[in-house]
Protein backbone atom coordinates (compact mmCIF):
# COMPACT_ATOMS: atom_id res chain seq x y z
CA UNK A 1 0.00 0.00 0.00
CA UNK A 2 1.22 3.61 -0.66
CA UNK A 3 1.61 6.74 1.15
CA UNK A 4 2.11 9.96 1.01
CA UNK A 5 5.31 10.12 1.99
CA UNK A 6 6.58 7.80 -0.33
CA UNK A 7 5.14 9.97 -3.01
CA UNK A 8 6.72 12.92 -2.30
CA UNK A 9 9.57 12.45 -5.01
CA UNK A 10 11.37 15.67 -3.78
CA UNK A 11 12.40 13.58 -0.42
CA UNK A 12 13.34 10.51 -2.52
CA UNK A 13 16.81 12.44 -3.43
CA UNK A 14 17.29 12.76 0.17
CA UNK A 15 16.32 9.44 1.94
CA UNK A 16 17.61 7.36 -1.22
CA UNK A 17 20.13 8.81 -3.66
CA UNK A 18 23.63 8.38 -1.86
CA UNK A 19 22.51 4.96 -1.55
CA UNK A 20 21.84 4.81 -5.81
CA UNK A 21 24.36 6.88 -6.52
CA UNK A 22 26.82 4.23 -4.85
CA UNK A 23 25.10 1.73 -6.46
CA UNK A 24 25.21 2.79 -9.76
CA UNK A 25 28.90 3.95 -9.10
CA UNK A 26 30.24 0.47 -8.35
CA UNK A 27 28.90 -0.42 -11.52
CA UNK A 28 29.63 2.26 -14.23
CA UNK A 29 33.22 3.62 -12.37
CA UNK A 30 32.62 6.97 -13.36
CA UNK A 31 31.05 9.83 -11.19
CA UNK A 32 29.11 11.49 -13.58
CA UNK A 33 27.64 8.66 -15.51
CA UNK A 34 26.47 7.54 -12.21
CA UNK A 35 24.96 10.97 -11.67
CA UNK A 36 23.19 11.04 -14.44
CA UNK A 37 22.01 7.62 -14.35
CA UNK A 38 20.61 8.42 -10.59
CA UNK A 39 18.95 11.70 -12.19
CA UNK A 40 17.70 9.67 -14.71
CA UNK A 41 15.68 6.88 -12.69
CA UNK A 42 14.40 9.73 -10.15
CA UNK A 43 12.48 11.71 -13.40
CA UNK A 44 11.75 8.04 -14.33
CA UNK A 45 10.16 7.07 -11.17
CA UNK A 46 8.53 10.42 -11.08
CA UNK A 47 6.68 10.01 -14.06
CA UNK A 48 5.60 6.78 -13.21
CA UNK A 49 4.59 6.09 -9.85
CA UNK A 50 1.19 5.63 -10.66
CA UNK A 51 2.36 2.40 -12.13
CA UNK A 52 4.17 1.52 -8.95
CA UNK A 53 2.07 -1.22 -6.97
CA UNK A 54 3.55 -0.52 -2.90
CA UNK A 55 3.89 -4.34 -3.17
CA UNK A 56 8.01 -3.37 -2.54
CA UNK A 57 9.77 -0.40 -0.60
CA UNK A 58 10.43 2.81 -2.41
CA UNK A 59 14.52 2.22 -2.70
CA UNK A 60 13.98 -1.07 -3.90
CA UNK A 61 11.78 0.03 -6.75
CA UNK A 62 14.28 2.72 -7.30
CA UNK A 63 17.35 0.26 -7.41
CA UNK A 64 15.40 -1.87 -9.70
CA UNK A 65 14.83 1.04 -12.29
CA UNK A 66 18.42 1.76 -11.70
CA UNK A 67 19.49 -1.43 -13.23
CA UNK A 68 17.40 -1.61 -16.03
CA UNK A 69 18.60 2.30 -16.31
CA UNK A 70 22.28 1.06 -16.48
CA UNK A 71 21.65 -1.90 -18.38
CA UNK A 72 20.71 0.91 -21.56
CA UNK A 73 23.63 2.30 -20.50
CA UNK A 74 25.52 -0.82 -21.47
CA UNK A 75 23.39 -1.19 -24.22
CA UNK A 76 24.27 2.13 -25.70
CA UNK A 77 27.83 2.45 -25.30
CA UNK A 78 29.11 -0.85 -26.31
CA UNK A 79 29.33 -1.26 -30.05
CA UNK A 80 27.12 -3.86 -30.69
CA UNK A 81 29.41 -5.95 -32.71
CA UNK A 82 32.87 -6.59 -31.55
CA UNK A 83 35.58 -7.53 -33.99
CA UNK A 84 37.21 -9.14 -31.68
CA UNK A 85 38.22 -12.89 -31.80
CA UNK A 86 37.39 -15.07 -28.59
CA UNK A 87 38.78 -18.42 -29.81
CA UNK A 88 42.06 -16.08 -29.73
CA UNK A 89 41.50 -16.47 -25.85
CA UNK A 90 40.71 -19.85 -25.88
CA UNK A 91 44.07 -21.08 -26.79
CA UNK A 92 45.80 -19.17 -23.34
CA UNK A 93 42.80 -20.62 -21.56
CA UNK A 94 43.46 -23.85 -22.57
CA UNK A 95 46.77 -23.93 -21.39
CA UNK A 96 44.73 -23.88 -17.57
CA UNK A 97 43.80 -27.24 -18.79
CA UNK A 98 45.08 -30.75 -18.62
CA UNK A 99 43.78 -33.24 -21.32
CA UNK A 100 41.13 -34.64 -18.66
CA UNK A 101 40.01 -30.91 -18.20
CA UNK A 102 41.66 -30.65 -14.55
CA UNK A 103 43.10 -27.98 -13.63
CA UNK A 104 46.91 -27.61 -14.53
CA UNK A 105 47.86 -25.57 -11.57
CA UNK A 106 45.22 -25.54 -8.56
CA UNK A 107 43.53 -22.13 -7.97
CA UNK A 108 45.75 -20.61 -4.98
CA UNK A 109 44.38 -20.44 -1.57
CA UNK A 110 42.86 -16.95 -1.44
CA UNK A 111 42.78 -17.02 2.08
CA UNK A 112 40.63 -14.64 5.04
CA UNK A 113 37.18 -15.04 5.45
CA UNK A 114 35.53 -14.61 1.82
CA UNK A 115 33.21 -11.59 3.62
CA UNK A 116 36.21 -9.46 4.94
CA UNK A 117 38.36 -9.73 1.73
CA UNK A 118 35.20 -9.09 -0.48
CA UNK A 119 34.68 -5.33 1.17
CA UNK A 120 38.06 -4.38 1.10
CA UNK A 121 37.94 -1.22 -1.42
CA UNK A 122 41.43 -2.52 -2.71
CA UNK A 123 39.95 -5.31 -3.92
CA UNK A 124 37.15 -3.71 -5.59
CA UNK A 125 40.17 -1.72 -7.40
CA UNK A 126 41.62 -4.73 -8.84
CA UNK A 127 38.54 -6.29 -10.07
CA UNK A 128 37.65 -3.09 -11.51
CA UNK A 129 40.76 -3.12 -13.35
CA UNK A 130 41.05 -6.99 -14.02
CA UNK A 131 37.55 -6.25 -15.63
CA UNK A 132 39.29 -3.25 -18.17
CA UNK A 133 41.98 -5.43 -19.27
CA UNK A 134 39.27 -8.36 -20.45
CA UNK A 135 38.36 -8.27 -24.07
CA UNK A 136 35.15 -5.90 -24.08
CA UNK A 137 32.71 -8.57 -25.07
CA UNK A 138 33.56 -10.44 -21.63
CA UNK A 139 33.76 -7.45 -19.66
CA UNK A 140 30.54 -6.37 -20.51
CA UNK A 141 29.06 -10.12 -20.09
CA UNK A 142 30.24 -10.80 -16.75
CA UNK A 143 28.99 -7.53 -15.60
CA UNK A 144 25.69 -8.04 -17.04
CA UNK A 145 25.24 -11.30 -15.10
CA UNK A 146 26.85 -10.42 -11.96
CA UNK A 147 26.58 -6.84 -11.23
CA UNK A 148 23.32 -6.05 -12.54
CA UNK A 149 21.87 -9.94 -12.41
CA UNK A 150 20.85 -10.42 -16.13
CA UNK A 151 19.54 -13.25 -17.22
CA UNK A 152 20.93 -15.62 -19.64
CA UNK A 153 18.04 -14.57 -22.10
CA UNK A 154 19.03 -11.25 -21.72
CA UNK A 155 22.51 -11.39 -22.10
CA UNK A 156 22.11 -13.40 -25.17
CA UNK A 157 20.13 -10.80 -26.68
CA UNK A 158 22.93 -8.28 -26.70
CA UNK A 159 25.59 -10.22 -27.67
CA UNK A 160 22.72 -11.94 -30.43
CA UNK A 161 23.77 -15.56 -29.44
CA UNK A 162 23.15 -18.37 -28.52
CA UNK A 163 22.76 -19.88 -24.68
CA UNK A 164 25.73 -22.14 -25.51
CA UNK A 165 27.95 -19.52 -27.02
CA UNK A 166 26.39 -17.30 -23.96
CA UNK A 167 27.71 -19.71 -21.43
CA UNK A 168 30.89 -20.08 -22.87
CA UNK A 169 31.46 -16.33 -22.98
CA UNK A 170 31.12 -16.76 -19.08
CA UNK A 171 33.31 -18.73 -18.43
CA UNK A 172 35.76 -17.45 -20.43
CA UNK A 173 35.50 -14.15 -18.52
CA UNK A 174 35.28 -15.75 -15.03
CA UNK A 175 37.87 -17.53 -15.62
CA UNK A 176 40.66 -14.75 -16.78
CA UNK A 177 38.90 -12.69 -14.31
CA UNK A 178 40.16 -15.50 -11.69
CA UNK A 179 43.70 -15.51 -13.28
CA UNK A 180 43.93 -11.75 -13.12
CA UNK A 181 42.76 -11.66 -9.17
CA UNK A 182 45.23 -14.50 -8.22
CA UNK A 183 48.41 -12.77 -10.28
CA UNK A 184 47.33 -9.16 -9.08
CA UNK A 185 45.60 -9.63 -5.73
CA UNK A 186 46.35 -13.20 -4.02
CA UNK A 187 49.73 -13.38 -5.15
CA UNK A 188 50.52 -10.16 -3.27
CA UNK A 189 49.17 -10.99 0.07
Amino acid sequence: MKNKEEHDAVQWLDLYGDALYRFALLRVQNSFTAEDLVQETLLAAYKSYENFSGKSTVKTWLTGILKHKILDYYRKTTPEHSDENLDDFAGSMGSMFDTREKWKIKPGDWGGDPKNVYQEKELLSVIFACLKNLPPRLSLAYRMREMEGATTKEICERFQTGENNCWVILHRARALLRRCLEINWFQEK
